[in-house]
């Protein structure tokens, strides 16, 4: 069997490379080109250039790098032509992707299968009928997707989110962690701003007002921020002059453990909306959510969302027991008090997280193989 398979992010990396180990447990002979990075090349992928080259192909830097991002395309589509595989897997990245999928569709019979669905059940729903033009089957994260990939008249398998197979925090690990900072029995939360620098910027002065007021509400608090790689130095340099001041954690000094250990000892988080609330939820740490952007993309994205709630574990629960403050609601003393009420009641919280790893696929085969089974099963 002959798989051509693109990813172009870490994420997709990982996705990736759990594919196809599960493809050569099902299949048996495989064999894998395409582009990707250090996983994929692990599981024997040949990659036709470095994953990076496309990595930081975002929205806004299409413009910019245009040039160079249609060229890659080119010459990604014309490889798979020649390579002429049994299927073609595009894992996210639909700037590149599909784009990469609509050039070998218009020029031959291969079959498509790109990995995660796109959003269109919170915005653009318009995007599923365009795929459809050249992608035959979707691989879903989410359970809630396939009937809008189906719709749209393409195959959709729901397989499993990967936050279900990601490492948690054991209970010695985390008693370690409270012993390290000396943290005794007292109440912990979680602060995290996000990874990017924007959201950073955006969200520490935000985040420092509710540390203070917390801390005013419940003295013995402590508080603790797992710092992104990008953005350490940044977070170090503004807590610094923060009044009550959180134990940050380094990765690069303090390695992924600790986040973990952090993530599973925290009583409750104060979180920038985004997948995170699903590590959040694999740990079992109840959570607020917070998320402001600039006044017109307010207006646009308001004016776009087709749901009435941004957290993951909210829509996949079919619940609304996380509470959100977005845009002009994202107001430090109403997150405060959020999070104050949650620490006294996270009953209801607890069960919808422990409901939303369940139906991610906790407990079954992992995402990976169920991949490789209905792509397998797309072929048959």
């Amino acid at each position: 069997m002959r798989v051509f398979v693109i990813a172009g992010e870490a994420s997709g990396d990982k996705l990736g490379a759990a594919l196809m180990a599960g493809l050569r447990k099902h299949a048996g002979d495989v064999s894998f080109e395409g582009i990707g990075g250090d996983r994929m090349i692990d599981e024997g992928l040949q990659s036709l250039f470095p994953m990076d080259e496309i990595s930081i192909m975002g929205i806004t830097e299409i413009l910019s790098q245009y040039r160079q991002l249609k060229a890659r395309i080119r010459q990604t589509a014309d490889a798979v032509l020649a390579a002429k595989p049994d299927v073609l897997i595009t894992i996210d990245l639909p700037e590149f992707s599909l784009r990469v999928a609509k050039l070998v569709k218009a020029q031959s019979n291969i079959r498509t299968v790109h990995y995660v669905a796109p959003t269109v059940w919170a915005w653009r729903p318009g995007r599923a009928k365009k795929m459809a033009a050249h992608i035959d089957q979707v691989l879903a994260l989410l359970p809630f997707e396939p009937p809008y990939m189906e719709a749209a008249g393409m195959r959709c398998d729901f397989v499993g989110h990967p936050v279900v197979t990601d490492p948690v925090a054991s209970p010695e690990e985390v008693a370690a962690f409270r012993d390290h900072y000396a943290l005794s029995a007292a109440p912990l939360a979680l602060i995290l701003p996000g990874s990017r620098r924007s959201e950073v910027s955006r969200f520490l002065p935000i985040f420092a007002e509710v540390i203070a007021d917390l801390h005013a509400r419940h003295p013995d608090m402590r508080f603790v921020l797992p710092a992104a790689p990008n953005v350490a130095s940044r977070v170090t340099e503004a807590v610094a002059l923060w009044p009550v001041k959180p134990i940050i954690l380094n990765p690069a000094t303090d390695g992924i453990a600790s986040k973990l250990a952090a993530f599973a000892a925290a009583d409750v988080a104060v979180a920038a909306s985004g997948t995170v609330s699903l590590e959040l939820a694999a740990s079992g740490t109840p959570m607020v959510i917070a998320y402001d952007m600039n006044w017109l993309s307010r207006q646009i994205i308001g004016r776009m969302l087709r749901v009435d709630t941004v957290t993951l574990v909210n829509l996949v629960s079919e619940t609304r027991v996380v509470p959100e403050f977005i845009g002009a609601q994202c107001r430090p003393a109403p997150i405060a008090k959020a999070v104050s009420d949650l620490l006294k009641s996270p009953e209801q919280q607890k069960a919808a997280m422990a409901l939303t790893m369940e139906r991610l696929g906790q407990g079954g085969l992992p995402p990976g193989e169920r991949a490789a089974l209905a792509v397998l099963d797309g072929l048959s």
